[in-house]
């Protein structure tokens, strides 16, 4: 025992005490990682366009489904013509699921601010599905004539959204 400090005349003895304190002490590691997916995306190709009708005088529809086929219901007579569903591209990451969620209802407007519902959307495939390569994507939907319903072109004052989403 040597260590001795003197500090103003008065001499100390420092005893220094160590103690071994074993410790259990365990460790892991961990890697992290992280996988970015190509983000899902959708682009219009083609426009709806239910064709050429003729209304009555008693209300009817034209159901035109994501095939590709018009019917017609009450008194809405078909005029031979082309009509399209809207026709979409959905592309995202292999194998992963999609879900699509289409409008409840749009409407459309001719000159003289008439108006017409288009409701009852549907998709070919189906609302559901999986991803493998980019694939089209039919929306058709049912447009609702009213009796009498006046001559006119019409279109949508905005477009309708079908909105893609990975499950």
């Amino acid at each position: 025992m040597k260590p001795i400090l003197t500090i103003s005349g008065i001499t100390y003895l420092i005893i220094l005490l160590t103690t071994s304190i074993s410790s259990a002490q365990v460790v892991a590691d961990a890697n992290v990682s992280a996988n970015i997916v190509t983000q899902v995306s959708i682009s219009r190709i083609v426009d709806m366009n239910f064709g050429e009708i003729k209304g009555t005088t008693i209300a009817g529809t034209v159901v035109l489904t994501p095939a590709e086929t018009r019917i017609a219901t009450g008194g809405v007579q078909l005029v031979p013509g082309k009509a399209e569903t809207a026709t979409f591209t959905i592309d995202g990451q292999g194998s992963y699921t999609y879900s699509v969620t289409l409008p409840s209802y749009t409407m459309a407007t001719a000159a003289g601010n008439t108006h017409i519902i288009v409701d009852n959307f549907k998709s070919l495939p189906a609302e559901t599905g999986s991803l493998s390569d980019p694939l089209t994507l039919n929306v058709g939907a049912t447009l609702n004539v009213a009796p009498d319903q006046p001559t006119g072109h019409y279109t949508s004052a905005t477009p309708f959204d079908v909105i893609i989403n990975y499950n």
